[in-house]
């Protein structure tokens, strides 16, 4: 397999992990205006792979359809929609700034679902890298090398303030700060292994390219919409959390101009 695609793969992961070494170094706690304003920079972030990333190239891909070049990334949105509303549905798992666990009832410690939340939205990260990657080395003409990168590192930078937001609140609960980080680290670990069996499995990807984009897309704004956002909009009211979205949505945006 390609170095390059290895390594960019990993860099979300690094992104996670560095966020999550913020328990091992801040004193306190993440103050309730930090908290939204690292969820609205994430959603930025968010929001504009989606759109630049995923979703544009993968009507790209289907110019030839002409006017029915939206219907298959439409159709895919739908299905990565529809994916993460399972997993919501089917995995227990409790947002940092609720107290009420969602899913089917469970008795895992509060700790262990804080921790299934972040892991069940870094699924449709690590696809999305795995995606935009398979199709560069495939030599899809809509797919560089630096528009893979660029999407790595937009990952890896709203990454690191979730890292933060998963491994802090562990702290809280209890839990050391070795061990905090530890499994703020590992709710990352879904993303680079998505990405390389995405890779791995190119031949059979490559056909449906086009969906699997907008499918990526579809589930990173669904967990924009349903975690993020409320997460930003939390506690009193604040313009901080739209504020640091916009960041993060301009961040991103460049990126992917700049370097895709």
């Amino acid at each position: 397999m390609n170095f390059q695609a290895v390594l960019g793969v990993c860099i979300p992961f690094v992104g996670t992990a560095a966020g999550a070494g913020c328990v091992l170094f801040l004193k306190n706690d993440l103050k309730d205006w930090v908290q939204r304003l690292l969820s609205g920079f994430a959603a930025g972030v968010m929001v504009a792979a989606s759109v630049w990333s995923l979703l544009i190239p993968a009507m790209d891909q289907c110019e030839g359809l002409g006017r029915w070049a939206f219907a298959p990334a439409a159709a895919g949105f739908w299905l990565g929609i529809l994916f993460l509303l399972a997993l919501d549905t089917l995995i227990p798992h409790l947002h940092v700034s609720s107290n009420e666990p969602e899913g089917p009832h469970s008795r895992l410690r509060r700790s262990t679902m804080l921790v299934l939340a972040v892991t069940l939205h870094n699924i449709p990260e690590g696809m999305a890298v795995g995606v935009v990657f398979a199709g560069w080395l495939s030599g899809s003409s809509q797919m560089t090398a630096a528009a893979a990168m660029a999407l790595a590192l937009g990952i890896a930078i709203q990454n690191f303030p979730e890292g933060a937001i998963i491994s802090m609140p562990l702290k809280a609960e209890g839990m050391s700060r070795r061990k905090a980080f530890g499994y703020g680290a590992l709710s990352g670990i879904v993303e680079p292994v998505g990405a390389l069996l995405t890779i791995l499995a190119a031949s059979w990807v490559l056909p449906a390219l086009p969906v699997l984009l907008a499918f990526a897309a579809g589930a990173m704004m669904y967990v924009v919409v349903e975690e993020l956002i409320p997460e930003m909009s939390a506690g009193e009211h604040s313009n901080i959390g739209t504020l640091a979205f916009a960041a993060g949505f301009t961040i991103m945006m460049a990126l992917d101009v700049a370097l895709g």
